[in-house]
């Protein structure tokens, strides 16, 4: 399933400003050279044949804390001043971007105190836990992590470094597609998952920008829908918490600023069933010898179920992490 996105761009229908440029993404680049790792880029002659194209994998599975907010999470810390850095930072997350600022805030010398749900993933909460958080639960079907994090924020004195809601943060994610294009040349169309849209917002941001005319394809799973809802709105839509395998984009409405810059420069959203997701882990990893997190397979879940059409000669799809634990991949594909 696919929507269309022509029409009036930014919230309400009115043109949104710039609020992130291909020199940010590149500004961000700098920051990152020598922090995070340039990920490698994939090929499979059983995956172009069984799509019928040329297929490009950015495997963000392979970035510091195993998914790509490792980029935004440090552009944005490091741009804090010693003063901030001092008191210490505060996110809210299910569990990537909750590791990524753990990471950046000890590799900068500062603290964080991250809001995770109940329900996060025992992997991912030990990692965040394991790089030096402070970890607060909440229950993501009842409580608004957002508020909590602004609270925990405001009675702490910490600087609120939110998961997409950032220019910063959507700048950093823009380099996995800025290094992508940097080693494969122009594509035809790039394949994003989407949660709250940062991923794809930096992406099509440095994409668009490098390659007029590219096709820019977000991908969520089917219970969490709320783009391609937002998309069809022409605003922001609020769904009820998705039950998804796909916890990274659990997300109940995409972010006022992410949802803008993604208004203005997708094509298309396309719909994955949890099943489709897991045809695709399991692709990845006896095809492809590599693990993927449900969130992360989630793009190359829609290439492998045909759901792009007509689907272009050569195509960038971003693996945007790996963070499963052994049990929980067993039982998701066993």
């Amino acid at each position: 399933m696919t929507q269309s996105t022509d029409g009036p761009t930014g919230p309400g229908g009115t043109d949104a400003p710039d609020a992130v440029t291909l020199d940010d993404v590149r500004d961000a680049a700098r920051r990152l050279a020598g922090v995070a790792h340039r990920t490698p880029v994939l090929r499979s002659r059983t995956l172009d044949a069984l799509v019928g194209a040329e297929v490009h994998l950015k495997c963000e599975n392979f970035q510091r804390v195993g998914a790509f907010k490792f980029r935004g999470a440090y552009n944005a810390l490091s741009r804090l001043s010693p003063e901030q850095l001092a008191r210490g930072v505060a996110a809210y997350s299910s569990g990537n971007h909750a590791q990524a600022v753990a990471l950046a805030a000890r590799e900068l010398g500062s603290r964080a105190v991250i809001v995770m749900p109940e329900d996060s993933p025992k992997s991912k909460t030990d990692a965040t836990a394991g790089y030096g958080a402070e970890i607060v639960r909440y229950d993501r079907y009842t409580e608004d992590r957002v508020a909590l994090g602004r609270q925990l924020a405001e009675e702490r004195g910490l600087a609120l470094i939110p998961p997409y809601e950032h220019p910063h943060i959507i700048a950093g994610q823009g380099t996995a597609a800025l290094e992508l294009i940097e080693e494969t040349g122009p594509l035809d169309a790039l394949l994003t998952p989407v949660g709250g849209g940062g991923l794809m917002a930096g992406s099509a941001t440095a994409a668009t920008a490098l390659v007029p005319g590219i096709r820019m394809i977000g991908v969520e799973p089917e219970a969490g829908d709320d783009t391609l809802r937002s998309l069809a709105a022409g605003h922001p839509v609020t769904i009820p918490v998705p039950h998804t395998i796909a916890d990274g984009q659990a997300i109940a409405t995409p972010g006022e600023l992410t949802f803008a810059i993604n208004r203005r420069l997708l094509d298309s959203v396309a719909l994955v069933s949890d099943d489709e997701i897991r045809a695709a882990m399991r692709f990845a990893f006896e095809r492809l010898k590599i693990v993927t997190e449900p969130s992360g397979a989630s793009a190359l879940a829609a290439l492998l179920a045909g759901r792009i059409r007509p689907l272009p000669p050569r195509v960038g799809v971003i693996i945007s992490g790996g963070n499963v634990g052994l049990e929980r991949f067993v039982e998701l594909l066993g």
